[in-house]
């Protein structure tokens, strides 16, 4: 196991709460679960927990052929070791070489309806040691809409409540952490954004452990508030087959960034991590095509043209 202990304080007398951080995780995980299979009963929920031969494990939960999601899971883990995998230590000569903690809850749904968005949200917690040096830790995290046929009202109301909830610990962190997610999710190959945003934040430390620990509470917390509102609405919108087609093409977007750009697919790959919990934020039926183009002024076109641009959802006009 690694050295790194659950509790201790560095030269600014910070006291660093690991096993806060863990039990916070797990209630939200279980939180989340609650309240996806109060949504979906129909649901099958296949749940295991595993173990990583370096060191930690984890906590997986995957939802399936429901009548609102054909896929939805919620994962904790929590891993640890003597040294980091290249994605995690590229650029950081402060963290290269040291024994690590890295813990979060990452979670993907994949509704069946078209008129139903996909969503993403991970919080998690990153601690470094070394013998003679003091702790070096952070938080990240956030949440990000992918929809398909979209729709003004949802982006306003996701947008607001990540306001809310970044808000309270300074009126900054809204726009950076959106202009963040906005940057971060983004298919540099197509030169289109995966979705709509959101807010994004990483290598959070501000002020002390208890004010950054509360910042990240407060994102996790604000996921249900923003998403469940939206899948409530949107669930049962009829829908067309040429509809269901496009929502499958579209899911290939979100294929392509999380194998070839996404951080967290990285780190957890190279770090022996599980690869069926990893691999499980991608959709269970998707397509390509060929240069496909939307028809000229079609629903399919408005994405494209309105909901995929850079755009200040609380103030449109």
């Amino acid at each position: 196991m690694a050295s790194v202990e659950n509790s201790y304080d560095n030269k600014m007398t910070q006291k660093i709460d690991i096993d806060a951080v863990s039990t916070y995780l797990t209630d939200l995980q279980d939180n989340i679960s609650t309240a996806l299979a109060s949504l979906d009963p129909a649901a099958t929920l296949t749940q295991d927990s595993w173990t990583r031969e370096a060191g930690g494990g984890g906590r997986s939960r995957v939802y399936s052929d429901g009548a609102v999601f054909e896929q939805a899971g919620v994962n904790f883990s929590h891993v640890f070791g003597d040294g980091l995998p290249a994605s995690a230590s590229a650029g950081r000569e402060d963290i290269a070489g040291r024994a690590f903690q890295a813990m979060g809850v990452s979670l993907v749904f994949h509704p069946h309806n078209p008129y139903a968005p996909t969503t993403h949200c991970n919080v998690r917690f990153f601690v470094a040691e070394k013998d003679g040096h003091d702790p070096v830790w952070w938080f990240g995290g956030g949440f990000d809409l992918t929809p398909y046929y979209a729709n003004e009202e949802d982006c306003i109301h996701w947008h607001q409540t990540a306001k809310d909830a970044c808000d309270p610990f300074d009126r900054n962190h809204y726009p950076k952490f959106k202009k963040w997610c906005d940057e971060y999710f983004y298919l540099k190959h197509r030169k289109e954004p995966r979705g709509v945003g959101g807010i994004f934040f990483d290598d959070f430390k501000e002020q002390n452990f208890e004010h950054s620990f509360s910042f990240m509470k407060s994102i996790g917390n604000a996921f249900l508030p923003a998403y469940m509102p939206i899948i409530e609405r949107r669930k049962d919108t009829p829908f067309t087959e040429q509809q269901r087609q496009f929502q499958l093409y579209r899911r290939g977007r979100y294929v392509e960034f999380n194998l070839v750009f996404d951080r967290g697919t990285l780190f957890g790959l190279q770090s022996g991590g599980r690869t069926e919990s990893i691999l499980m934020s991608l959709p269970p039926l998707v397509r390509w095509q060929y240069n496909w183009q939307p028809a000229p002024g079609s629903e399919e076109a408005r994405l494209y043209d309105f909901y995929l641009q850079d755009r200040d959802w609380l103030n449109i006009t």
